[in-house]
């Protein structure tokens, strides 16, 4: 009886928050589609359109733009996990992106305000293509540079290994999301995971140069993820460890990021080719 007992207790101790990652796995790993009650609509930055697109799967996101000048590049942005598009379009809107000549689309989720729809890892990457696709239909000839924050960055990833791009710019990213989980919950099946995100298995068939940018106290992904998945994208990447946390890390390195992927647009795009010392 005292084993049996001893047993039930360990089942209630680390089976209750494994059976919550089981039934409430998609709730933690996309928060902000599941905020109960509305929110605030966050304006328009300055210098970008809101806009609408539609997937492949007839889902319709909410969106911002603003157009490259003639033969520069787009960012094309995904946020992390809890954030929504406004923050991501002000900045690529702003220095030094902006006197560069770059534009900027950045898309809100489905399930996230504005955007209709449930997320999940198929569905958030059929989001990233339609973007890439709306991006390339109004600036037709333009090069994509992908960018992305946390599960931004597994976004961008996924997004990469399918569609021709200028490269990836990624900030906190991790790994893999099970990669995650066993830090968080050593003992939980990692075969529980509905989406896996495994950016690991995928950046290697991204191509292209890559940028990595993480904070060396992140709290939320510890710089060793970013280091892990730098060494799996090869000789290809660059990995930038930077004073700060998950969210402070943003925006740190834009100039050497405008630098970096400016370079390889700069012959066919007469803003960065003016500014050419």
């Amino acid at each position: 009886m005292r084993i049996l007992l001893v047993l039930a207790a360990a089942a209630i101790v680390f089976g209750g928050p494994i059976a919550a990652l089981a039934v409430f796995q998609r709730n933690l790993l996309y928060p902000g589609a599941f905020i109960a009650g509305p929110r605030a609509r966050l304006p328009v930055p300055p210098g970008t359109e809101a806009i609408s697109l539609v997937t492949a799967d007839d889902e319709r996101l909410h969106a911002l733009w603003r157009a490259p000048r003639p033969g520069c590049g787009v960012v094309v942005s995904f946020h992390g996990n809890g954030s929504r598009p406004e923050p991501a379009a002000a900045r690529f809107a702003a220095a030094p992106w902006s006197g560069a000549g770059w534009g900027v689309l950045a898309i809100a989720y489905r399930g996230y305000p504005g955007s209709t729809g449930t997320p999940t890892e198929e569905g958030l990457i059929a989001d990233g293509l339609a973007a890439v696709a709306e991006a390339a239909r109004r600036a037709p000839g333009a090069p994509i540079l992908l960018h992305g924050h946390s599960l931004g960055a597994a976004v961008a990833v996924a997004v990469a290994e399918r569609v021709p791009h200028l490269g990836l710019y990624l900030e906190a990213p991790f790994d893999s999301l099970p990669g995650i989980v066993r830090l968080a919950f050593p003992y939980a099946p990692t075969t529980l995971l509905r989406d896996t995100w495994r950016s690991d298995a995928r950046i290697a068939r991204a191509g292209g140069p890559v940028l990595i940018v993480h904070g060396t106290a992140d709290g939320v992904v510890p710089v060793k993820l970013g280091r892990r998945l730098a060494t799996a994208a090869g000789a290809s990447a660059r990995f930038e460890a930077v004073a700060g946390d998950h969210v402070s890390v943003l925006g740190t390195r834009d100039r050497l990021a405008e630098t970096l992927f400016g370079d390889r647009v700069r012959p066919g795009c007469p803003a960065l080719a003016a500014a050419t010392p």
